[in-house]
Order: C-alpha cells, then structure tokens, then sequence
C-alpha cells in the first residue's frame, strides 16, 4: 500500500532551490536537528531539518512510492463523486469480498463480525489461494479479476474498485478560431444594442473576417454550423436567449472577486433606493390614475426600514432629505397597530424597559438610528448637492454603489421584490412588473390616494415585515436561528451595547434647502417672494457668514412649501418663521414648481401679473378640473399630502400663537377637541366673497364624491 508520507533519513533525496540534492547526514545539535545535503556536484550544505521540512525552497522528490500532486489519477471524492447509486451499491458489495478474503470478515476487522462470520471458506488460518478459489467459485469471475480487485483495493482503496470511465467526450465543432473569434467579438458590440438575429450576426462576421484576412483566408462554416457555433458561444456571452436588460447585467459583471459589505452593528449601513410601485395611486383632482414612486431607507445589519415616502410621478431631492429625516425622527405609530408593530418612543428594545405599557403616547412607526454611512446610487436626487450638504452636516459619510450594479444594495432591492409579492399585487390597481404582466385596463380598479397607499405600506412593513422572520438575518454562533428585523434589532442592540439619539430638538430644520439673501428694510426676498416676521436682524447689521452672497444670511426653505421660512438667530439659536407676503391667498401649502407654473400662466391671461393674482388663477384653475397636464397634476398631488414631508418643530411664534389665551385674546374662536374643519388662515376676514367661495368648495366636495362613488 502507498504512504502519503515519506521517510527522511540519509540517501532522501530533495528538491532544493530547483536543485536535486541527498540527505547524507543527520545530526541533533544544540540548536535542533540539522542535516547535510549534497547535491549533483559533490557540494555540501547544512541546514536546520525544520526548514528542509516546511520552508517553500525545498520539497520531497516525487520519485518515492506514494501520491504526489502530478498524479494522472483523480482523488477518491472525485472518483467516487461520479458514480450513481447503484454504481456506488456496486463498490461497496466488491469492498467487502475483497476485505472478506483477505480478513475474513466483510467489514475487515473481527470487532464488527457479523452473526456467521469468518465463514469456514474464508477462515483467516485457511491459505490465501484457498480463499481465492472459494470466492471464484461463489462470485463465477476468474482468478484475474479478482486478483486485480484485490491490488487495485490495496492501492486505491474503495476507490479503486470503481469502473474505470473514460475522460467525458466533447462535442466539439470543427470550424476556424478565427472566426469564431469575430463572431464572438460581433456579439459583444451588440451588448449595449437592440437584439439581433442570428442571421445577422452571422452576416457581419463573415463580413469582418473577409475584411480582415482575405476573401479565401479563413473557410467559413456552413449555415448549420454556424447556428451551432453560436449556440456554444451563447454560454459565453448571451445575446439571444435571454432578455437585453439581462444580457446587460450579465456583461457589466465584475471580472474579480464579488466583494461584500460587512455590517456589524445597526446603523453603520443605511440603504436608500427608489423604485416605481406597480400599483396605481389616484389623482383626487382631476380623477385619473396617476404612477407613484416609493423611496425607503434600510437598516443593512437588522433589515428594519427606518424610512418611508410615496410621491407622485417622480422623487425629488426633499423627498430623499425625508426619508433620511425619518431615521432620526421616526413616524408616529397609529394608535390602531398591533402593539408587537410599535416601537418605543425612546427607540430602545422593548424587551429593556421595564413597563412598556407606561410609556405614554402610542409610540414610533420604526427603530430610530443615526446613521454612521449611507449607500446610495448614482440618481440626480441622491447625489444633489442638497443630500451630500445634509449628510456632510450631520456626519454621515456617502458610499456609492456602483453604476448599473444592483446587488451593491441587495436587501433593498428584495424588499421591494417583497413588498410586490406580499402587498402591492393583491391591491387594486396593481398593473405588474412590466408591461407584459399588466392587465387589460389596471387603472378602472385604482382608488387609492397617495396617503392612503403610503399608510398601507407603512402598515404592512410594520406588522408583517418587521414581525416576519428572514432567511438572510442569521447569528454566526446559532446558525439554525432564524430572526425577524424586529429581533435583529434587539440582537443588535445587545451586540452593540449602545444607542445613539439626536441631541437637536430642532434637527428637522438642518434637512431644508438653504437659501443666502440679504436683509432688507422690508424683509427678505427669494425668488420674487418677500418674507417678513419677527426675528430678522435689523437692516444695516454686518452677516457673521461668509457666505456666497455678500453680507448674506442663510435661510431655511421647504420647496413643498414656500409660503414660509425659516431664519435662525446666530446670537440666540433660536428659530424663527418668516411668512411669505401672499400666504393667506394660497390657503394652503404652496410649492416652488407651483407657483413658477402660475406665473407662466398669469403673464399668458394679464399684461400686469403679480404673484397674488398668479396663485388665485391657478387655485382656481385647479379647482375648475382643468388642470390635466402631468406637470399640473404632480404639483396639485404634492400639495394634497395630508403629511408634510419634514414635520419640522414649531418655533417659538407659533407656538404662543397657538395657545387658547393668546387666541381668546386675539377675538379667534378656542380649537374643538374633536376634528373640525380646517380654519381660515388668521389674517384673512371672512366676507361675502369668501362665502360664495365656501359653497362652491362645498359644492365641488359634492361633485368629486358622486364621481367616486361612480368611480
């Protein structure tokens, strides 16, 4: 039998440093074994035996009995890999005749006998050749066959018993490499390009090679084969079979190794992408269905989707800022959930506290964290000079992943896989993943409005996936544990051992566009708009800033809504809200985009048009159900919001202005406790013509419910 080791002692002979040399000394020292080597030249050499054994400048000669790595035969696994089971029931019945006639027992070792064994033909005291012929006889095979079982098991083992199967053989098509060649390098320009057919791809590889090496140069292949040499070169970059997205994402794979990012802790990985849902929303304006987009932020470690947002047609940078915002300052839960869905107002496990049920208030609609990194692609409104001026503010470093690489944020990706197939496919309205999976008219059953699809998604992300356990959520010390995002997080926090909070109260005005104008005797003007309030700096005060604008100051602008501002005092630190000269005409939250798309409008109708004038037209405008444009109707969607997109804080005005006394004082009737109309805003009197304006709203309420319930 073959040994895997070799014995060392004078006349072994070595490679060493690429050279034949031989043991002729062995001695033990001081210092350790030592030995002589003598090479082909008569030279002498001393070194430590350690370093002969294990250093890489020396190695065993392969000219021992043994297995060495140039061996032509396979390993055992690889023998035994390929056999079936009833090839594998074959070896195994071989194994034990052989180990019965050289042992006597089938298992070859008398401590596992069976009941009749060593049977009288096989006895150990019997002669070799006696076994021989009674295993002849029992088995009818010749003395050849048995004595080339019985070398081949004690050189291979079990292994050796196998049949022997020749290399499997490639069906190799007979056709010049120089085309092949082109062919393949005519479907790789094609990566980025419609689908061909093969016909042509065949076309312009013949072609190119006539171009290239001459009309008789190469011989081209018939047509049939052809067709098959693409089918082979098919596996090698796929260009007909599959889809061209597919195709595309094949070719833009990485060439190394696939690397992976490694989190360790909540909050050191965030992930933010934004997908179109396939499920359309409804425009409560003009009655028609409308696309939404969902934008999310994810937890990497525990999966925990920290941050949720629907807007109508596209995503805007805000919307991002929002999402991110969340994440800081989560949702408040709705007082209806399960309470396994409610997260602690504190943001710590439930499991820590001591009372749950004490905690006031009905808690939070997600886990709040701070962010340490956050991985995002390489969309407009990820990489806009709003987001990275936020993350750049409050610490956070920006990793993006990379161009057309969707796996670089994975678990977002099958979130959103998720939420389709366990939420958005069961609701009406939903239209599938594609255009060949949409039904015949989707857009007759949508009746959602965009809050209402956005709380859905809350909801169902709350109860079912956080509560649901994941596949991909595992401890490496309990492999078998499966955990929920829910449970990660908790895990988390205990692997973590702490928390990080906000220490602003007032961090949702940080999440705002900043805006440098000067102060003037009449207040600030940004775009046309003047914005006037308490806590402006006097006229004439030198800005502390360096700023772009000179002797500029910064202010804080929502673009969802400009009919205020908001100024911090550098002095006191204190906010202050600035109102917009023409607010009480909106009587309602104002975009930017609405009122650049009023103004357009005012100076098509007057000659003299003012911003007032521009806001009272398209209300109006809006209110009639003309406005059916796509611009029109995702400005209307975006001011219809129940929620805005930063709850920010109120500021120290509007807080005192909100309190009963200072409203009994100021002649306005005390809130209700329960839900009531929306008020008027304060500055505007209530006249004949605001009469006739409440009962055409009424009337138009009345209007839009007929066309639901017909709807």
């Amino acid at each position: 039998m073959s040994r895997a080791g070799a014995r060392v002692g004078v006349g072994t002979r070595f490679c060493y440093d690429g050279e034949t040399v031989e043991v002729v000394e062995m001695a033990a020292t001081t210092a350790g074994n030592e030995v002589v080597l003598k090479d082909a030249r008569g030279r002498l050499l001393r070194l430590s035996l350690k370093e002969l054994l294990f250093s890489d400048r020396a190695a065993i000669s392969p000219d021992g009995p043994g297995p060495s790595a140039d061996d032509e035969g396979e390993i055992a696994s690889v023998v035994l890999g390929q056999l079936d089971e009833a090839e594998k029931r074959k070896v195994l019945d071989r194994a034990e005749h052989v180990r019965e006639v050289l042992t006597g027992y089938r298992s070859g070792s008398p401590e596992l006998a069976r009941a009749d064994e060593p049977r009288p033909e096989y006895s150990p005291e019997r002669p070799l050749e006696a076994r021989y012929a009674s295993k002849i006889a029992e088995l009818g095979m010749g003395l050849r066959t048995l004595k080339r079982w019985i070398a081949e098991f004690r050189e291979h083992g079990e292994a050796g018993l196998a049949p022997k199967k020749g290399p499997a053989r490639r069906s190799e098509i007979a056709a010049d490499e120089r085309w092949v060649e082109t062919a393949l390098e005519v479907m790789v320009e094609h990566t980025d390009q419609s689908k061909p057919s093969r016909t042509l791809v065949i076309e312009r590889t013949r072609a190119r090679v006539i171009a290239r090496f001459g009309p008789d140069a190469v011989k081209m292949p018939s047509r049939a084969t052809a067709f098959r040499l693409l089918e082979e070169l098919e596996r090698r970059h796929p260009l007909f079979r599959l889809s061209t997205k597919r195709n595309r994402d094949i070719a833009g794979r990485p060439e190394g190794v696939y690397g992976k990012l490694r989190p360790t802790r909540p909050g050191e990985y965030l992930l933010m992408d934004s997908t179109r849902l396939d499920v359309f929303a409804f425009d409560p304006f003009t009655l028609k269905w409308v696309q939404a987009e969902l934008t999310v932020a994810m937890d990497w470690y525990t999966r925990c989707i920290t941050g949720i947002r629907v807007t109508p047609v596209s995503t805007k940078a805000v919307d991002v800022s929002a999402v991110l915002f969340q994440s800081f300052r989560p949702r408040p839960a709705v007082r209806d959930w399960p309470r396994h869905a409610v997260w602690p107002e504190h943001g710590i496990p439930r499991t820590v506290l001591v009372d749950v049920e004490g905690a006031e208030g009905p808690g939070l609609a997600s886990p709040p964290l701070v962010p340490e990194t956050l991985v995002v692609d390489h969309g407009k409104v990820y990489v806009s000079e709003h987001l990275t001026s936020v993350c750049r503010r409050m610490g956070i470093s920006i990793q993006p992943a990379r161009l057309r690489t969707g796996r670089d944020k994975g678990p977002v990706e099958r979130y959103f896989r998720t939420l389709r197939e366990g939420l958005l496919q069961v609701l009406p309205g939903y239209k599938g993943p594609d255009a060949h999976s949409r039904g015949e008219s989707p857009e007759d059953d949508a009746f959602f409005f965009l809050d209402e699809l956005e709380a859905i998604v809350r909801e169902w992300t709350a109860t079912v996936y956080h509560c649901r356990p994941h596949a991909s959520l595992v401890d490496p010390g309990l492999p078998g544990l499966r955990m929920s995002p829910a449970k990660m997080f908790e895990h988390g926090m205990a692997r973590a051992g702490y928390i990080e909070v906000p220490r602003d109260r007032d961090l949702g005005f940080e999440f705002l566009r900043t805006k440098w104008r000067t102060v003037q005797h009449y207040g600030v003007e940004i775009d046309r708009r003047r914005y006037c309030g308490e806590g402006l700096p006097e006229v004439g005060i030198r800005s502390p800033y360096n700023g772009p604008v000179k002797n500029g100051w910064p202010f804080q602008m929502d673009p969802d809504d400009i009919t205020r501002i908001y100024f911090r005092n550098p002095t006191t630190r204190e906010w202050h809200t600035l109102t917009w000269e023409h607010a009480p005409s909106a009587r309602m939250p104002l975009s930017e985009d609405a009122l650049v798309f009023a103004r357009q409008l005012a100076a098509e109708k007057y000659r003299y048009p003012d911003d007032r004038l521009a806001v009272a037209d398209l209300l109006e405008r809006w209110n009639l159900g003309l406005g059916t444009t796509l611009a029109e109707r995702r400005m209307v969607l975006r001011l219809s919001r129940e929620q805005a997109a930063i709850e920010l804080p109120s500021t120290e005005e509007e807080t005192v202005v909100s309190l009963p006394s200072v409203r009994t004082a100021l002649g306005e009737a005390a809130e209700p406790e329960g839900p009531a109309e929306e008020p008027l805003p304060e500055s505007v009197e209530m006249g004949d013509d605001d009469e006739a304006d409440l009962e055409d709203l009424a009337a138009a309420d009345d209007f839009y419910a007929d066309a639901l319930e017909d709807v």
